[in-house]
């Protein structure tokens, strides 16, 4: 096996190269005005590692996989293009109207608390850009008043004369029946071929959604049209760089719904929020190699902290009606919360309440933390982390980045000026506040999907994951706490184990058990009817990728509720097609039960219905994969052992030599425990061998993270690739 997977963080570009039996894993700051140079000098280092020059790597490699922020950036600056709408007339006002809620998308907890003073969002497209033709299909389908050929072209033209650089196209219940749409698509093509156009992107609603609701489903055909170009232009120069330097196949872009594809086959819309994505996937793949069914995954990086959730049976959350900047969208999204708690977040004075508040504003890479050095002022949750003694500052980013603790100092001592503090007692205070925030957001992410927070394990990772993981699990109640060995970039190794993936969903009203006439779902062909598409459409998108048609696998899930109850559950049906009542009832047994798992046994309400809302088919092909239990540490001795330890019971700050020998020691220096600085033991990560175990406090110190190990915590190898963190329950 030989791959690199590249995931692109508000702070690192991370690179993982695997090349044969070696595991490489490389960094580098990314570079926000290109992002194609982050992503090569990451790639350039982890080649140099290899022994390699970039060239050869590229030329001997089976794919590239790359979770980028290309269209994220465009809409953070509004650069995306001048885009026309053409819609049925009469409804040219859905996306100015939007919906009820629409005020409050997008806004954070506390903006939220203000909604009558809250803004809407400028729209994407002027009302001067929005035009309507006569056509209309009704609910089901059928063509009600035929679209007209003349009316179309009249429509093309007046947005042509106000020069828009593409077009979207909206037509009422076109998810029932787009031929309209497709004649909209045919018209345009005839009258402005590419040679009088140029690269103008016509972008269907049915080809983004298949779901139903006007406004949410304008939105997402919209904004994959604003993000077209700039995703497709980055990512086109990346790709002909990469083929300049020896790279001949197709690059793998990887996707918000969990898997990846080529780039001709990707939705802008479908790269927003990859990365996060790609290491949820790799939890999942945990969590079925060392059984543990229910995991909390928390990337925290340098821009967010980002929670996901497993558990287990390959059920996997998905956001039914997922926020992208302002607007409601509808594409399978997987289910991932992000807030602003990352190691560039910026701890601020709040008059208001004269106290500390920390994110969600971030200083990201370029100038960075006031200790980068990099002209940054503003103290951040790194700035804290070096104050209080968890960083070294000649060994961040494996001594690459030094950091500077006076500019660090500098920071603090302005935020802890209004409050009287000191600049270790304003770090201190905001390590208490990050922490606590990152706990909050768990319990609540967890908590309302039905679930108890302290049976799950935590999955930390991200450069600051195991730097904070302690904190966060210690306010949950959690007491165990795993660290995979690539922490820093696993995000980066979930997309390199990616499979070849696409999600197409409908939106239905199916009454699997219809309470008002106490009947079963009998109408089998319908329902078959709309696996059978979804099967095919997914089978067609791989095979255009040169994959064969007996190589494709498909899993089919509903998103089930009871009655008209808001709350919907995703549930993986075990049939291909459905004959019989007696399957039927089987879907509406897995359903009550897993409510009750999730809801408490007793809340379960069949008297009202149950019902199926989307269907939802997954079109994959398994691809090979790194196995995490059997790979070997960096520099350690593989372990092959079960779990490392019971919890310890506490200790101050000493390690018993028959739990950790001196060869793992680097040294000591003053950190941060139990309110006061603490002469603690720093050891080395890559010597730590299956049969060793250090108590807490302590620190653990690998190129790109540093475990802080907290009173009460003991940290032990779990097999040979994950880190253990227990505390003494």
């Amino acid at each position: 096996m030989r791959r690199i997977s590249v995931d692109i963080g508000g702070t690192f570009t991370d690179c993982f190269l695997v090349w044969d039996d070696e595991r490489i894993e490389a960094k580098a700051l990314t570079t926000h005005h290109n992002l194609s140079e982050g992503f090569l000098e990451a790639l350039g280092a982890a080649a140099q590692d290899l022994g390699q020059g970039v060239d050869d790597v590229l030329s001997g490699v089976e794919s590239v996989r790359y979770a980028t922020t290309l269209g994220t950036n465009a809409l953070i600056q509004r650069s995306g293009p001048k885009l026309g709408l053409i819609t049925t007339l009469g409804y040219e006002d859905t996306i100015i109207l939007g919906r009820g809620l629409q005020y409050g998308d997008g806004l954070t907890d506390l903006e939220k608390s203000d909604l009558p003073g809250a803004d809407r969002p400028l729209p994407l497209i002027e009302p001067e850009n929005i035009v309507g033709i006569r056509e209309r299909v009704d609910h089901a389908g059928n063509v009600v008043v035929p679209a007209d050929r003349d009316d179309i072209r009249a429509a093309v033209q007046r947005l042509v004369e106000q020069g828009v650089r593409g077009f979207v196209v909206v037509l009422l219940h076109s998810v029932m029946n787009p031929s309209h749409e497709d004649l909209v698509e045919e018209v345009v093509l005839d009258e402005y071929p590419g040679s009088y156009l140029g690269a103008f992107p016509i972008v269907c609603s049915h080809d983004v959604s298949l779901k139903k609701g006007e406004y949410a489903r304008s939105m997402s055909t919209i904004l994959d049209a604003y993000l077209h170009r700039e995703m497709q232009h980055g990512l086109r120069s990346l790709e002909r760089a990469l083929r300049d330097r020896g790279y001949r196949r197709p690059m793998q872009i990887v996707h918000n719904s969990g898997g990846m594809s080529q780039l001709n086959r990707t939705h802008a819309l479908q790269t927003v929020h990859a990365g996060p994505v790609a290491g949820l996937s790799a939890a999942e793949q945990v969590a079925d190699e060392l059984d543990v069914p229910e995991l909390i995954t928390v990337d925290m990086g340098g821009t967010s902290f980002d929670i996901g959730m497993v558990t287990g049976g390959g059920i996997r959350f998905y956001e039914f009606d997922p926020i992208v900047d302002r607007w409601r969208v509808q594409i399978p999204m997987v289910s991932m919360v992000a807030l602003g708690a990352g190691g560039g977040s910026i701890a601020s004075y709040d008059s208001t309440h004269h106290d500390i508040q920390v994110g969600p504003d971030s200083a990201g890479s370029d100038p960075g933390p006031a200790c980068f050095d990099m002209g940054g002022r503003h103290p951040t949750v790194t700035d804290a982390d070096l104050l209080l003694g968890y960083l070294d500052p000649d060994y961040y980013h494996g001594g690459e980045l030094k950091l500077s603790r006076r500019r660090a100092e500098q920071a603090y001592k302005r935020l802890g000026k209004p409050l009287g503090l000191e600049p270790l007692e304003a770090a201190a205070a905001v390590r208490r506040i990050v922490d606590n925030n990152m706990a909050q957001g768990i319990f609540k992410e967890v908590a309302l999907k039905g679930y108890d927070p302290r049976r799950f394990t935590i999955l930390a990772y991200g450069g600051n994951g195991p730097t904070h993981a302690c904190g966060f699990a210690e306010d949950l109640g959690v007491q165990r706490v795993l660290v995979p060995r690539n922490s820093a970039i696993f995000s980066a190794v979930g997309a390199g184990n990616m499979d070849q993936l696409h999600i197409h969903e409908r939106s239905v009203y199916l009454s699997l058990y219809e309470a008002l006439t106490q009947s079963l779902f009998t109408d089998y062909e319908v329902l078959n009817g709309h696996i059978d598409e979804l099967r095919e459409r997914g089978r067609k998108d791989i095979v255009r990728q040169g994959w064969a048609s007996e190589d494709v696998e498909f899993r089919v899930e509903f998103d089930m509720r009871y009655g008209d109850q808001l709350q919907l559950t995703s549930m993986i049906v075990p049939f291909d097609r459905f004959t019989s009542a007696r399957q039927v009832l089987d879907m509406i047994k897995r359903y009550h039960a897993s409510y009750g798992e999730r809801f408490g046994e007793g809340t379960q309400t069949p008297e009202t219905g149950i019902k199926v809302n989307q269907i939802r088919v997954v079109s994959y092909v398994p691809l090979e994969k790194v196995v995490f239990r059997d790979s070997a540490p960096p520099g350690g001795v593989a372990g092959t052992g079960a779990m490392a330890a019971d919890a310890g019971d506490g200790g101050s700050g000493g390690v018993a030599t028959a739990l950790a020998p001196a060869k793992l020691v680097k040294g000591t220096r003053e950190a941060w425990f139990a309110g006061r600085p603490t002469e603690t033991t720093v050891y080395d990560y890559a010597a730590i061998g299956p049969d060793d175990v250090i108590e807490g406090p302590a620190l653990v110190e690998a190129p790109h993270t540093t475990f802080v190990v907290g009173p009460g915590w003991r940290l032990s190898q779990r097999d040979s690739y994950f880190i253990e963190m227990r505390h003494a329950a």
